[in-house]
């Protein structure tokens, strides 16, 4: 079975590697800069508008962590898109070893911008549940004062900021599949003059 699918997936050279990254480089690229642009624009109207709850640092510190990876793999992106220039000039080429670093790079920063990403929808979801918990079940007014005369809050900026979350999730999720595929599609080189 897994021969069959190594002769199927088997590249005939470097061209088609070429196009793989070039291609797939390219629509990491526009897909990061469209599903990051969006979050960015939502967390700085939130900034902007004073419409945040100030919530836990540690959330905090992770989605500015989040935002920073999603960053780093846009530029990753089009780091693929210049291995591809490299791979048309046979003086340039990079070795299968370099491609394949590059891959994991790409990789490993999209699963980790994942799981940051998850941690924080976590406990943006769990503090949620915790204010909606302590309202009255009849309905959830938009300020509700506690017995000890704290005010909690949900507001629409709080929905803002999981839609973002969710988005850039998405956004690395893609950038993920595309790099295992650039990966894969290294691995399974079968290109005897690349000097290995």
């Amino acid at each position: 079975m897994f021969r069959w699918l190594e002769n199927t997936f088997a590249l005939s050279g470097s061209e088609t590697l070429t196009r793989a990254f070039r291609r797939l480089g390219w629509i990491g690229f526009w897909t990061q800069i469209g599903f990051g642009s969006l979050p960015v624009v939502l967390v700085i109207y939130a900034l902007i508008s004073g419409r945040t709850r100030g919530g836990n640092p540690l959330i905090q510190y992770l989605t500015l962590a989040d935002l920073l990876i999603l960053a780093f793999t846009t530029v990753w992106s089009y780091h693929y898109t210049r291995l591809a220039q490299q791979l048309a000039v046979p003086e340039r080429r990079p070795s299968r070893h370099s491609l394949q670093r590059a891959a994991w790079i790409g990789v490993t920063a999209a699963a980790a911008g994942i799981v940051v990403s998850m941690l924080v929808t976590l406990f943006e979801v769990v503090q949620l549940l915790i204010y909606f918990l302590r309202a009255p079940q009849a309905g959830v007014p938009v300020i509700q004062t506690t017995a000890a005369g704290t005010a909690t809050w949900v507001s629409a900026a709080d929905m803002m900021s999981l839609m973002a979350l969710i988005l850039g999730m998405f956004g690395g999720l893609i950038f993920l599949v595309l790099s295992l595929w650039l990966l894969f599609r290294t691995v399974a080189l079968v290109d005897p003059g690349d000097g290995e």
